[in-house]
Parts: C-alpha cells; structure tokens; sequence
C-alpha cells in the first residue's frame, strides 16, 4: 500500500508538472511600435526585464562586419543618466545579475533582479535605448574587449573556425556568409558616426520585444512600462536582407587550416529551410536520431563499435532566413577522413530509405516531451522564449503550441525530409586540417 500511494503521488506531481507548462502571458504594442509581453508567476520572488532587438549579423555592411556584436558590448557602456562603468554595479547591488548575447538575427539583453525591482531594471532598459552614450572612449575600449574574445573564442580556439568555414562557402549571397563575432578590421575602420547610425537605425522601440515576467503585477508593470517606454520615439522602418541563394546542385569540396589543432576534422554542411518551415523542426529530430547521446546511429557506430571516431556529431542550425544542417566527426588513429564521410553517408542513406523503428520513435518523442517540459522549467527560459518567438516567428503562442508540431511529425516525413534535404550533390565538404599539412 505504501509503494502504491508513493508511485500514485510521483504520478501525480509528474501530471501537474507538465500542466504547468501551459505558459499564460499577454502582449501588446506601444503607440511607437514597442511590442510588450508579460507573463506573471509568482511562485518565487524573482522577475525578469529583457529587451530582444531584431538585429543581428545578417543586418551588417559586408565591410562593417561585427556590429551587431560589437553592440551587445557597447550598450552596457552608460547612458545619460547611467556613468559609465556603473551598468554591472547598479545590477549587482541591488541582487540582480545581467548579460547579453547575439546571433545572426537577433540581440538579446536582460536583468534578473528580486522581484521588488522591477521598476529598476525596466529604467535601465530605457535608458539603454533612449539615452546611450556612444563616444570614442566607449568605441575604443570595447573594441579591445571584443578582440580579446575573439582571440579566446575563435582564433586560438581548436576547431573555433569551423562556422566561418562553413558559412562562407555554404552562402555565397545572404549575409549569413560571415560570423556573428565579424572582423576585427573592419571595426577598427569604422567611424563613430557609422556606430551612432547603426544604433539609431536598429535600437529603437519599434524593432524591440520588451518582456517582463516572474513574479509581478500586471497593471502595475502596464503604468511601468508606459512610463518608461512610451515617450521613446519611433525610429524608421526596419527592412531585413531578403537575399536569396541558388541551390547547390554539385557537391562543393573545401579545405580550411586550423593552426591550433593536430587531429583533422571532416565536415559535412547542407543548406536548410528556415526555423520558421516545418521540415526544420523534423530535421532537428533527424539530428537526435544521428548524435544525440551515447545510443544515438552515429556515436554508436563510428565511436563504440567500429573505433573510426573520436567524435561525432550532426547539428541542425536552425536561424530565421535559411539554416545549415552539419554534420562533424574527428577521426581515430589512421581512419582517413573519406572513410567517415562514408559511413555518416551510409547511416543518412538508411534514414532516406528505412522507416525508423516504432521503438526508436518513441523515444525520439519522449526526448523532445522532455525538451519542452525543461525549455519552461525556468522564468529565464520563458523570457527568453516568448522574446524569440515573437521575434523571429511572429507567433509567441509557439512556446505553448510547438511541442504540437514536433508531436504530429511522423516516421514518413523523416524518411521524406532526409531525402529532400541530405543529399550528396546538396552540400558542401569540408576538410578541416592541421595548418602544417598546408
């Protein structure tokens, strides 16, 4: 009887859990175009403000590549009424953390602070995009920050290439054909004025998603962010690359050298749909299928059974224009490099031409069950989810409702999509060497 009311009550809390999922919040738009949404939990005392600017990469000058990264830094340099150097220790003294990132589409900023200071991190929000201080002093000393990262992150990283190479020879028209990290030259080139107009260009309400959520009030939040954000003026009408490729139709062959490595790589990249299309969601199900975890077809074959692999993996690179689906493996001993595009060839050939198993389906949907149960686990999370998928989807009620599609694809559209989209003559083969074997 014990065991029974223990397996009932673990039942139980496993229900409840995932009914929690169900993410409640609501959205609305200021009269300068600034999109709002708020979502209150007031389980634990914490909120977050974050703003997500629809800008990235893909919105740089060719020549002036590394801006929008270049902005995740520099608009924590001060505003108006914010001294410089005081944005991380106003945060810190009053129990808050902070940060930022940036990709190709999109720059993400938020606060975490205890609930009592919202109000705090919704100010310093709007100072960031009415009110920043863009000056030689602030350009200067982040440019050494961003150097320093890029000489850390990338080029005295093993293997820290691999995306550059990818991407410039995988997109020949679309601006995702640089790095998000860009070139140090190019920002070394770059007047102030140039900085000032990329901000007033891309950092105004209008191209922004405002999101406050944890435990707070709406109304109140409501009176907040009108009287924070409401008098900011609207900028220009943003208008985001509409550059087109040209289907590859012949295998493209490259070669990259890396002078921080010892151990080649092979690489393999194809040129996918968008996030927003539904056979990216299927081919992020054919990468679990390939590599993830120790059970995964490619791990097990090429590491644990057959000793050709020190690692492999298959990722797909899902971003709003076009993605890329690759494919990596490290070779063991003297396992020459055609030798594993062989075999990863040989395992995509059987998802192209095999249904997979009943058994093998069934875990695929538990795992990706599991994934948006843990994607909502957390009030940082949710933020973060209900600013992308406004932003980049148009559609914020994906982060209730995309666990939907995922549910509704079947074995057929995973044989379907491997056929249309991993084929030989549709990518590009990289083989990324030690510099010394230039």
């Amino acid at each position: 009887m014990k065991h029974f009311f223990l397996s009932a009550a673990i039942t139980l809390a496993t229900c409840m859990g995932l009914m929690a999922q169900q993410v409640e919040f609501e959205e609305y738009t200021l009269d300068n175009g600034l999109h709002v949404i708020l979502h209150e939990d007031n389980s634990v005392p914490v909120v977050i403000t974050s703003v997500m600017y629809h800008v990235g990469a893909k919105n740089e000058n060719p020549e002036r590549t590394g801006f929008a990264h270049f902005f995740e830094h520099l608009l924590f340099e001060g505003t108006q009424n914010i001294e410089r150097g005081k944005w991380f220790e106003i945060v810190s003294s009053n129990g808050g953390s902070n940060n930022a990132n940036t990709t190709d589409d999109r720059t993400y900023y938020y606060e975490i602070f205890p609930s009592n200071n919202v109000e705090l991190g919704l100010w310093m929000e709007s100072e960031r995009m009415l009110h920043p201080i863009i000056n030689e002093i602030g350009v200067e000393t982040q440019n050494e920050v961003v150097k320093e990262e890029k000489r850390l992150r990338v080029d005295n990283q093993p293997y820290g290439n691999i995306l550059k190479a990818v991407k410039e020879n995988l997109f020949t028209n679309h601006p995702y054909r640089w790095t998000t990290i860009g070139e140090m030259d190019h920002l070394d080139a770059a007047t102030l004025e140039e900085f000032r107009a990329f901000n007033d260009k891309y950092y105004a309400p209008n191209n922004a998603t405002l999101v406050v959520a944890g435990d707070i009030s709406k109304p109140q939040v409501k009176k907040m962010v009108k009287n924070y954000f409401g008098d900011i003026p609207k900028g220009a009408e943003v208008k985001h690359p509409d550059a087109k490729e040209q289907p590859i139709t012949s295998q493209i062959d490259a070669k990259y050298y890396d002078p921080n490595i010892q151990v080649p790589a092979i690489i393999h990249a194809y040129r996918t749909p968008s996030m927003k299309d539904r056979d990216a969601y299927v081919l992020d199900m054919i990468s679990t299928i390939l590599s993830d975890g120790k059970s995964s077809r490619l791990y097990k074959k090429l590491v644990d059974e057959q000793k050709q692999a020190l690692q492999v993996a298959a990722i797909n690179l899902s971003q709003e224009d076009y993605g890329a689906y690759i494919t990596f493996a490290l070779p063991l001993n003297d396992t020459s490099l055609q030798t594993l595009t062989d075999e990863i060839d040989e395992e995509i050939k059987k998802l192209q031409t095999e249904l997979i198993s009943e058994k093998e389906f069934e875990k695929l949907q538990n795992i990706y069950e599991n994934n948006f149960v843990n994607s909502n686990a957390t009030i940082a999370g949710i933020a973060n989810s209900l600013a992308r998928y406004h932003t980049l989807y148009g559609d914020t009620d994906l982060i209730n409702e995309q666990i939907d599609i995922y549910r509704s694809i079947t074995r057929e559209e995973i044989r379907e999509v491997a056929q249309k989209y991993l084929k030989e003559n549709q990518r590009l083969r990289l083989e990324y060497l030690p510099k010394e074997n230039q």
